[in-house]
């Protein structure tokens, strides 16, 4: 691969290699920057050397490689907000109250239960402190929105993030740790003050884009469209409703909803445009360069900086300059120097979806579009259009699918008609909603605009309706694991590089790693078929449990589940996580067998039989029995409570379990019990 004789792909590699292995040790801060001067030195030193002998050189090479991963390190120790004494997580107790003065700092999706906002802490019990914390109002007690910026004082108890409660869960906690947000709080309107309003630059342009949704809602667009509109230009996902997100799942067109590189290169084009009529005077040419980058960052602060929005933010600023010094910019060079600078100012950002699926796009599209684009040379502009749009679709679907695979779990068969159809609809609106959002600036936006914008959205609408309902064509529930996944993309990249060069060793390379897919997925699946368990879920009104015989799973639940269990996430992602599928749906039973264990269930009924004597006794539905007696007539070697029970019974039970030296698995607590 060319791209890797490139000194800076080499440098990139091992920055993001230091990012990833600060993710899972996690070294000592002392230790890490200690090395960091050290080797510092040490490249300083051999930097004077390396003219003298080519050995040097290959030092001084493997030296900046080496401080390369080191700051990677580094630059994750630099970001990590709790390693600070003043940090909220350093300063709380668990289950306890708190009276925090906090400043609202962004509005996320709303529960059914809950308005949600990440906000900044100023001070814990007036102490000063900091982070970001997630706030949850309940609904019937909040009317309006708060603005960003508003300073808000809460009392209540802050619970940190914990692992997930399920196998194969998404990792919830994980992905807040990645934003550096570690804890929530629940509070009622009457535990909360609202004070004074702070004024920064996120805020300022925060609350203009509410202005803009506002003006565009009493413009008396539809609701639908309009938040179609609304996430398709300024990146706010929150409204849509989960049908219409769900259909264009299936038809391959999500990315649609995300600011993106399409979106930025459009504003650079409409701007420079703009800024043509201007004399080209040296003077002129800085001032425009000034105007553009300003016009960009705007939007991506305006579009609310998702990690996708800052990619191609960044690398358009750079053909920007590019262009002002009328330098032809190398793409890959333009790709590495804007994750490198990104992931410098944010290194979570390496382990967010969009920030991988995005790079991984663009990189595939400049890699391997070129080579598609020779297979066929159309005679005419619009075939020629066409076959682009497939090329171009084609190739980021090959470099994005492991990774699709292995988060979604889906694949999304026709996204080549999707994008044929669609991306040429989708030009005319983005013009003519970025004539309604600018509109929407001062006011309301004119009815000789809302109605065509209107009529576009929902025939998009009614095409991608209609492309995701060939439910055929969509591949879901694919099991794909983490070695899969890299082998994968070893194979593919190998396969690539084979079709560029086709030569002997290449084609050896790119047969073996293919092999190699096939052996991992064997012995996936060879694992698979070598598994006996039984698991207790933790749910909250319902009771689910497990029994597994190598691939097959036999669920007990209550009828409600069991007759819904294809649309059960916990389920779900337990077999498509282990390559297993669920062959029997069976109703709660008191008494298992399992492993040489006795296993007996008491409900909410506390029937039970004193003839059997259980090594785990699982309750649920919290059952009004006496437990004392209980443990005494039965004498079991575990208990077992799930989620469906009250917590105030669950202490009490927790409590005689620890004075009788019983073992007592909470799984609200400590997550699904498995035998």
């Amino acid at each position: 691969m060319k791209i890797l004789q490139f000194p800076l792909a080499r440098v990139a590699l091992t920055f993001i290699l230091g990012i990833i292995f600060y993710q899972k040790y996690q070294p000592e801060p002392f230790l890490v920057f200690i090395s960091l001067l050290i080797g510092i030195l040490f490249l300083l030193f051999f930097h004077f050397l390396s003219k003298k002998k080519p050995i040097y050189q290959f030092i001084f090479g493997t030296l900046t490689l080496l401080i390369s991963f080191n700051i990677g390190i580094s630059t994750c120790l630099f970001h990590k907000e709790t390693l600070r004494q003043n940090h909220y997580l350093n300063q709380i107790e668990d289950d306890s109250f708190h009276e925090i003065k906090l400043v609202v700092h962004e509005k996320l999706k709303s529960t059914p239960k809950n308005s949600r906002y990440v906000s900044v802490i100023h001070t814990i019990d007036n102490r000063q402190s900091f982070g970001k914390i997630i706030l949850n109002i309940r609904k019937p007690n909040q009317i309006e929105d708060f603005p960003i910026g508003s300073h808000v004082k809460v009392t209540g108890s802050i619970y940190k993030s914990k692992n997930p409660f399920n196998p194969n869960q998404f990792d919830y906690g994980k992905y807040l740790e990645n934003q550096e947000i570690y804890a929530q709080v629940y509070i009622d309107e009457k535990q909360m003050t609202i004070g004074k309003f702070e004024s920064t630059l996120w805020s300022g342009f925060s609350n203009f884009r509410t202005k803009i949704i506002q003006n565009l809602k009493t413009s008396r667009f539809k609701t639908e469209e309009l938040n179609i509109m609304i996430a398709f230009l300024l990146g706010q996902q929150q409204d849509i409703s989960p049908e219409v997100l769900k259909d264009y799942q299936l038809a391959g067109a999500v990315h649609i909803l995300s600011v993106s590189g399409l979106h930025v290169g459009f504003i650079l084009l409409f701007v420079t445009f703009l800024l043509k009529p201007m004399a080209n005077t040296k003077r002129n040419a800085v001032i425009k360069l000034i105007i553009i980058l300003l016009s960009l960052w705007s939007y991506g602060i305006l579009a609310g900086l998702a990690p996708s929005v800052v990619r191609s933010v960044t690398m358009f600023s750079f053909v920007a300059v590019g262009n002002h010094f009328r330098r032809t910019v190398n793409n890959f060079h333009t790709l590495l120097v804007s994750m490198l600078l990104i992931l410098l100012w944010k290194p979570s950002f390496l382990f967010d979806i969009g920030f991988q699926l995005s790079y991984l796009a663009l990189f595939f599209i400049l890699w391997l579009q070129p080579l598609l684009s020779e297979i066929w040379q159309p005679k005419y502009k619009i075939t020629q259009y066409i076959w682009d749009i497939v090329t171009v679709s084609f190739a980021a679907q090959i470099g994005t699918m492991p990774l699709s695979l292995y988060y979604f779990h889906q694949f999304p068969g026709l996204f080549f008609v999707t994008n044929i159809i669609v991306l040429p609809l989708l030009g005319i609106i983005m013009i003519v909603g970025l004539i309604a959002i600018i509109t929407a600036c001062f006011g309301k936006v004119s009815f000789l605009v809302v109605k065509p914008l209107e009529f576009l959205i929902e025939l998009q609408n009614h095409i991608i309706n209609w492309i995701a309902s060939f439910e055929d064509f969509v591949l879901s529930n694919i099991s794909f694991t983490t070695a899969m996944l890299w082998v994968s993309y070893v194979m593919i990249i190998a396969i690539i590089v084979w079709l560029k060069k086709p030569e002997f060793k290449r084609l050896s390379i790119a047969l073996l790693s293919t092999i190699a897919l096939q052996i991992v997925y064997i012995d996936t699946k060879f694992k698979t078929n070598n598994v006996k368990e039984l698991i207790v879920f933790n749910t909250k009104k319902s009771t689910i449990i497990t029994q597994r015989q190598n691939r097959f799973v036999t669920v007990y639940s209550n009828d409600s589940i069991l007759n819904s269990l294809e649309s059960n996430l916990s389920i779900q992602s337990y077999l498509v996580g282990n390559f297993c599928e669920a062959k029997e749906k069976k109703k709660l039973q008191n008494v298992f067998y399992f492993k040489n264990k006795r296993i007996m269930l008491i409900d909410s009924y506390a029937v039970y039989s004193e003839k059997i004597k259980p090594d785990v006794l699982i309750i649920t539905h919290s059952p009004k029995l006496n437990f004392e007696r209980l443990l005494t007539v039965y004498k079991p070697k575990e208990i077992v409570v799930d989620g469906s029970n009250f917590k105030s019974y669950v202490r009490l039970w927790e409590s005689t379990c620890r004075k009788e030296k019983i073992p007592f698995h909470y799984t609200n607590e400590k997550g699904f019990y498995k035998i």
